[in-house]
């Protein structure tokens, strides 16, 4: 079963997302398309990298997962199909990769499929559908693409220690208005050492306890938990904690072990 997915800042608005879904039907019919999200603020590689790297991973081996982020020509910007934890990635190599990926990938091409001149500004809907196509029908990356070895980079805050407190910054605010943090579960057990802990922020607020789920305390209260992401996130049972706690990405969070 041939699987596209798209991750996209094309919205539902406009006949973008139409235009691309047809171009990858017209030449694949037989593909399931799914929407990962077409809602990513435009040219923001960082939420596009956060939603896919914490999605691609549900989807069965093979998927082709096409990023339309930030794709429009660019003589500077090459375009990249990867295979990575056998899931195949196509989309432009500027920076959005080395966001996603914690370890090198398996095999890189640089796409050197000709561009048609109909869609020179909108390279999505040509280059990247024959790519992804391509790649979905069965195809290697080899017949699409030079091997290359090497992607853009982009630095990401990551939370550092100092003494007995891990500094943190807020990453993400989902569609809840949960706030996310770049303090990974993994992160936090190995600091801690089960000790007990204070997590600060904003207007003096704390939290020194974890929750397994958001019903674990009563409406409006606010909680800390390791959700589906394995990132540590503040969130109010049915309420706006971005709002409520005043928390917007790039704001300061702090970790206080006893």
């Amino acid at each position: 079963m041939a699987i596209i997915t798209l991750t996209t800042d094309l919205g539902d608005k406009d006949i973008y997302q139409a235009a691309l879904k047809g171009s990858i039907l017209k030449l694949l019919p037989t593909v399931n398309i799914v929407d990962i999200t077409n809602s990513i603020a435009a040219y923001n590689i960082q939420q596009a990298a956060f939603i896919l790297k914490n999605s691609y991973c549900y989807f069965p081996d093979d998927t082709v997962h096409l990023i339309g982020i930030d794709t429009v020509f660019n003589e500077d910007t090459r375009y990249l199909a990867i295979r990575y934890e056998k899931h195949y990635f196509v989309g432009a190599d500027n920076g959005i990769f080395s966001l996603m990926f914690d370890v090198e990938p398996e095999e890189i091409v640089e796409l050197n499929i000709m561009q048609d001149l109909k869609f020179l500004h909108f390279p999505l809907a040509d280059i990247f559908v024959k790519a992804a196509c391509h790649l979905a029908g069965g195809g290697k990356l080899k017949a699409i693409g030079i091997p290359v070895t090497d992607i853009a980079r982009k630095m990401t805050l990551q939370p550092i220690i100092e003494k007995n407190m891990i500094k943190g910054s807020v990453i993400y605010i989902d569609s809840f208005h949960n706030v996310i943090t770049n303090v990974t579960k993994e992160f936090f057990t190995t600091v801690q050492q089960g000790r007990d802990f204070t997590l600060s922020f904003k207007r003096n607020e704390t939290i020194n306890k974890l929750s397994w789920h958001y019903n674990e305390v009563e409406e409006g209260e606010k909680l800390c938990m390791f959700g589906i992401s394995d990132h540590l996130e503040i969130a109010i049972n049915k309420g706006n904690a971005s709002g409520l706690l005043g928390l917007g990405i790039g704001d300061s969070v702090v970790i206080d072990f006893s």
